[in-house]
């Protein structure tokens, strides 16, 4: 990593809050943790802050490195940081591994305060909508009152489309990739058939596995391989992998013949051994339960006209589990509301993963349009 452009060494923060916090499906938390990191310094206005919102499988851990873990670098790392296109020598940068996460906020491998067990399946469902709660009350006890712009990419985007509707007074940007306003049927099923390989894991014991001293690695695999499949393009794959033999001739069994397979198994492992089966169910649900305009008669209009945010759009052409398409009912929805909302779509063939990764187009457009926020 270049230490021109590099954040550096970096450390993860804690924020307790002791107040309870009442979920969209009813239940309530005594209170919550969540884990963040910071970058960059907080101008005294206060009008410099930016919040990233992850996606599934992603975590608190924006840019940088750790002491010790040089390896370890932040999942934007390539986007975030002094000189690139959210310049953190301009803007203060916040991350949140969310509630139900895996990576130390409270979720399913949090202590029970009512048994002092772990949650494991007793963690309730959280949504979009309860995320964004808990990081209102993160920015709270930052001081921020008001974010200069929510980004996030996939699972993120919904989140800063969310942080307009419920709190349109508190951010004046929305910066929504290769996102979508809800789920179609096609990405539900893919969920469910991701879920169903978690629950028929004998390792599962109903989500209870941390007390048997196992994990459901078999099903969390299987999970990751399907999901990582909607992530990547077929010219991707093709160029990557094509028909290429593992070891150069068919070995007439079940093991790995092609070297797509031998990627996706390596995939499935490498996300096993750190990624909690549990947060898995409970992510991939808020995904599918994410719907603003469900009750407004599936009027998305209607919905983001609570919106006071200026939005921009991004999508990717390759991008089929979140499509173009998708991303065009946000801006037609805005447009017709007559709200202010810009719109990109990237030509990249790295599929719904392009939003991780350095296309300069996709970085040089995301640089001009956050040199043009006012702070």
């Amino acid at each position: 990593m270049s230490q021109e452009n590099s954040i550096g060494i970096v450390a993860p923060q804690r924020f307790c809050s002791s107040a309870p916090i009442r979920l969209k499906s009813g239940v309530t938390l005594p209170g919550f943790e969540l884990v963040y990191e910071t970058y960059g310094t907080l101008n005294p206005s206060r009008s410099n802050a930016v919040l990233v919102c992850h996606a599934l499988s992603g975590n608190h851990h924006l840019a940088g490195i750790y002491a010790g873990k040089p390896d370890d670098i932040g999942w934007w790392d390539n986007l975030i940081g002094p000189g690139k296109p959210l310049d953190t020598r301009r803007f203060f940068v916040v991350g949140v591994n969310n509630l139900g996460g895996c990576y130390g906020s409270t979720g399913p491998l949090s202590i029970n305060p009512e048994n002092g067990k772990r949650y494991g399946a007793d963690f309730p469902i959280v949504m979009v909508e309860d995320w964004v709660l808990a990081q209102a009350r993160l920015a709270d006890y930052l001081g921020i009152e008001t974010w200069a712009a929510v980004i996030g990419g996939s699972l993120g985007g919904m989140q800063a489309i969310e942080w307009a509707m419920r709190f349109p007074d508190r951010l004046r940007h929305v910066m929504a990739i290769a996102s979508a306003p809800k789920l179609s049927a096609q990405n539900i099923a893919f969920n469910e058939v991701a879920r169903q390989a978690i629950l028929s894991d004998p390792n599962f014991h109903g989500g209870h596995y941390a007390e048997y001293g196992v994990v459901p690695s078999s099903g969390l695999r299987l999970a990751r391989m399907i999901g990582h499949i909607t992530y990547l393009s077929d010219s991707q794959m093709g160029d990557k992998f094509g028909r290429q033999l593992h070891r150069g001739e068919y070995q007439f069994s079940y093991d790995v013949d092609f070297k797509v397979e031998s990627y996706l198994r390596h995939q499935g492992n490498k996300f096993s051994a750190f990624f909690d089966a549990n947060t898995y169910l409970i992510t991939t649900k808020a995904l599918d339960y994410f719907d603003p305009a469900f009750d407004f008669d599936g009027d998305l209009s209607t919905a983001l006209a609570r919106a006071k945010a200026d939005f921009l759009i991004v999508s990717f052409t390759t991008d089929w589990r979140f499509s173009p398409a998708r991303s065009r009912e946000i801006v037609f929805a805005l447009m017709k509301n007559r709200q202010r909302v810009s719109y990109t779509n990237i030509d990249c063939d790295s599929g719904h993963d392009s939003f991780l990764l350095d296309d300069p187009r996709y970085h040089a457009m995301l640089r001009a349009y956050l040199e043009n926020i006012g702070i």
